[in-house]
């Protein structure tokens, strides 16, 4: 078993665009939509994407910021399967323009025409406290710990504790 490091996770992410965000509402269903990450992945285990503060997201999150990201990458070449990545994390909501600059690109102008001055602007920061990815071959959750709203890689191989979480969740789904 080849196990990735947060640094492999954050290059394979460059590839992928987007990421369908997941959140609890008010009732208690969740709620997933399509979020842009615009192709900025220097992954730390933050993740970062705009939307409107009268969104079902900003409502939700005020709510309840525990959140849930889902990425899936392309197959590759000769029938290599595609990588996907799961995020359990706590999300923030932003509405400081100097941090819209931190993470505005070009392409950002084609949803919000004002740019950063688009009122109502908001940016959702994710912050990963769990990550676990599959590759067709090989799949793992790699151990995150928050520093300073950072996560950081702590061991290439799975811990008893997490391997013990993933016995009991599997145990769940038979």
């Amino acid at each position: 078993m080849t196990d990735l490091t947060l640094a492999d996770i954050s290059e394979n992410m460059r590839d992928i665009d987007f990421a369908m965000l997941t959140t609890r509402t008010e009732g208690g269903a969740l709620a997933a939509r399509p979020m842009s990450n615009n192709r900025q992945v220097d992954f730390d285990g933050d993740n970062y994407f705009f939307t409107l503060d009268s969104t079902g997201t900003v409502t939700d999150i005020g709510k309840d910021p525990q959140v849930g990201l889902g990425y899936q990458g392309k197959s590759g070449a000769l029938g290599m399967k595609p990588l996907f990545i799961t995020i359990a994390g706590r999300a923030e909501l932003i509405r400081d323009k100097a941090r819209f600059a931190e993470h505005w690109t070009k392409d950002l102008d084609a949803w919000f025409k004002d740019g950063i001055d688009t009122p109502g602007l908001t940016l959702v920061k994710v912050a990963a406290e769990r990550l676990h990815y599959w590759n067709g071959y090989d799949q793992a959750e790699i151990p995150l710990k928050s520093s300073g709203g950072r996560a950081e890689s702590s061991a290439i191989e799975q811990t008893e504790e997490i391997a013990a979480e993933e016995r009991e969740s599997e145990r769940d789904y038979q």
